[in-house]
C-alpha cells in the first residue's frame, strides 16, 4: 500500500509520534465522493508545450476519477500560445482562458486563476509541461482529510547541480527563517480553496507558493507531504532562474520578514480556522471526543 506523511500542527495528539507526524494509507476503494479541483495553468510563450500540458491534465482528471477544470492564465505571451489554448478550449468545456496583457508574474498569474476558480480545491500546472499531472494527483484523495497537499520533487537528477543548489538554498533559508520543516515550497500544491479567501497575498513572482505555504501552515491548517516525479522540459528554458525572478524573490521575503516577524499581522494560530477545513473538523472532533483519562 502507498503511504503518504501527513504533518499535523503541534498540539494535535491522537495518532501522532513525537516529531508531530502521523502516517496515512490510501483507503482500498473511496466510497465518498473527492472534492473537485481547479487546475491554474499559467503560461508565458508556451505555445510548444501547453497543448500537451492541457491535455495531459484532462486525462489525469478522468484516470484518477476526479471532477476538474483548467484556467489557463496567458500572462502576456507574444507567441501563438492563446491560440492553442482557444482551440483546446472550444473542444473541452472545462478548459477555459483568462489573458493578461503583459507579463504579471507567476504569483499574480495563480492569484487571477484561484479567483476565477470554480472548485473545492485548486493548484497550479505550469503550462511548460515539465509536471507530470497523473503523478501529482497520484495522492488528491488526501484532500479529504488535509487542506494542503505539498509535493515534493523525488527524482531530482532531471535538475543541473547548479539549480539544485539554489533550490537547496531557498529551502533552508525559507525553513528557519519562519520556523517551517517543508522539503519543498514551489511544486504543484494542492490547496482547499476555502481556506485562501483569508489569505492575502503579497508577492506576484516564485516566492508565492513559500508565503502561501508559511502563512497557511502557520496557521494550523492540516497539510501532507507528497513524493513526486518531475520531468525534463521539451522546449524552451525555464523562467525561475532569471535577474528579474530574483528581485522579486529577494523584495517578497524581506516583506514577508516584515509582515510575520516584526508587524506579526499573520501566520499565527490565534486565528480562527475556515469551518469548511479539515483542521476545523479535526479540531471539533477532538474536542468532542471523551477524555478517557477523567473516565477511568
Amino acid at each position: 500500500m502507498e503511504q503518504c506523511e501527513i504533518k499535523v500542527p503541534m498540539g494535535a495528539k491522537n495518532g501522532a509520534d513525537d516529531s508531530g507526524n502521523v502516517t496515512t494509507k490510501k483507503p482500498a476503494s473511496h466510497p465518498s465522493r473527492m472534492p473537485t479541483l481547479s487546475v491554474v495553468m499559467p503560461c508565458l510563450n508556451e505555445q510548444n508545450n501547453v497543448s500537451s500540458a492541457i491535455l495531459r491534465t484532462l486525462a489525469a482528471f478522468d484516470r484518477h476519477g476526479i471532477e476538474g477544470e483548467i484556467v489557463v492564465i496567458n500572462d502576456g505571451s507574444t507567441d501563438g500560445t492563446a491560440g492553442v489554448v482557444r482551440n483546446l478550449a472550444g473542444c473541452h468545456p472545462n478548459v477555459r482562458l483568462i489573458e493578461h496583457p503583459r507579463p504579471m508574474g507567476i504569483g499574480a498569474s495563480f492569484w487571477d486563476g484561484v479567483r476565477n476558480a470554480r472548485n473545492d480545491f485548486v493548484t497550479m500546472f505550469p503550462g511548460d509541461d515539465e509536471n507530470d499531472p497523473d503523478d501529482a494527483l497520484l495522492c488528491y484523495y488526501l484532500t479529504r482529510d488535509v487542506d494542503i497537499i505539498v509535493p515534493f520533487i523525488h527524482n531530482v537528477e532531471v535538475r543541473s547541480i547548479s539549480r539544485r543548489l539554489i533550490s537547496s538554498l531557498y529551502r533552508f533559508i525559507i525553513n528557519i527563517t519562519f520556523g517551517m520543516n517543508l522539503n519543498y515550497t514551489n511544486g504543484t500544491v494542492v490547496y482547499n480553496r476555502a481556506i485562501l479567501d483569508g489569505v492575502t497575498l503579497k508577492s506576484n513572482g516564485f516566492l508565492y507558493q513559500a508565503e502561501l505555504l508559511i502563512k497557511l501552515i502557520r496557521a494550523g491548517y492540516l497539510y501532507a507531504e507528497t513524493p513526486h516525479f518531475l520531468s525534463r522540459r521539451s522546449s524552451g528554458k525555464t523562467k525561475a532562474l532569471t535577474f528579474k525572478s530574483f528581485l522579486q524573490v529577494t523584495r517578497g521575503y524581506l516583506s514577508l520578514i516584515w509582515e510575520v516577524h516584526v508587524l506579526r499581522r499573520t501566520g499565527f494560530a490565534d486565528v480562527p480556522l475556515d469551518p469548511s477545513s479539515a483542521a476545523y473538523r479535526r479540531g471539533r472532533s477532538q474536542a468532542n471526543a471523551p477524555d478517557l483519562a477523567t473516565n477511568e
